[in-house]
């Protein structure tokens, strides 16, 4: 296997281990600890833990070792982390605590993008919405899921505002999290099919209002969606 691919799949196992609490918060760990642990050489491992702490999630302290810290810490917004919460944990807070942040971002990313996005970022919200509909009307879930995520992610970004461009990683985590709840992708149901239309258009129209209206509406629907599929936490207060 090479070296890259070790890499990710060492430093995926060691992040999972400790986000699924396998590795409590002010555990310690040495390199040698990794290095038995996933059977590699000590600059894999060194990396590997290099890569936790630019996330927060462990601090390396003389004379103590690797410390994991506490999840207050943890860069709550790094995808990688936001990935690792969600599979171990699927119907955890996480996805919950995001469709809030979602709730509160996209709807004004909407407003913004009709105000400014380009001619070509319009068209291509239209054409994504056109294929959402199609692939979501005739089962082709997979392919949905992923245009889904094209279709949010050029939202965020044609808002034309860094803060919220910053956020495509982690709306593409949340979206793909949603599947993680029955196992599969889900057939998205007729409304949230008709709202990627309606936001598409009121962007390509430049109606700020109603594009931010209408990605309310969508985010709601997945709200709805979530709770009815056994989601609980942040969403039920």
């Amino acid at each position: 296997m090479p070296t890259t691919d070790r890499h990710h799949d060492v430093l995926d196992a060691l992040g999972r281990a400790v986000v699924g609490g396998e590795i409590a918060p002010g555990a310690s760990l040495t390199l040698e600890d990794v290095q038995s642990r996933y059977g590699v050489s000590r600059t894999l491992a060194r990396d590997c833990v290099r890569a936790l702490e630019s996330l927060g999630v462990v601090v390396s302290r003389r004379r103590v070792g690797i410390v994991v810290r506490p999840r207050e810490k943890w860069s709550a917004l790094a995808p990688q982390v936001v990935r690792w919460q969600l599979e171990v944990d699927p119907r955890g807070p996480k996805l919950g605590a995001l469709t809030e942040l979602r709730a509160a971002v996209e709807p004004v990313a909407a407003a913004a993008a009709a105000r400014r996005a380009t001619e070509r970022q319009r068209s291509r919200l239209l054409t994504l919405a056109d294929s959402i509909r199609v692939k979501g009307t005739t089962g082709i879930v997979a392919s949905y899921l992923k245009e889904d995520i094209a279709f949010h992610s050029l939202v965020l970004k044609a808002s034309h505002n860094d803060t919220f461009e910053a956020l495509t990683g982690v709306v593409a985590e949340v979206l793909s999290g949603r599947a993680r709840l029955t196992g599969e992708v889900q057939v998205p149901v007729a409304e949230a099919l008709e709202l990627h239309e309606r936001v598409a258009h009121a962007i390509a129209a430049g109606d700020a209002e109603t594009a931010e209206t209408r990605m309310r509406d969508l985010v709601a629907e997945v709200r709805t969606v979530l709770l009815d599929r056994g989601l609980r936490g942040f969403l039920e207060a």
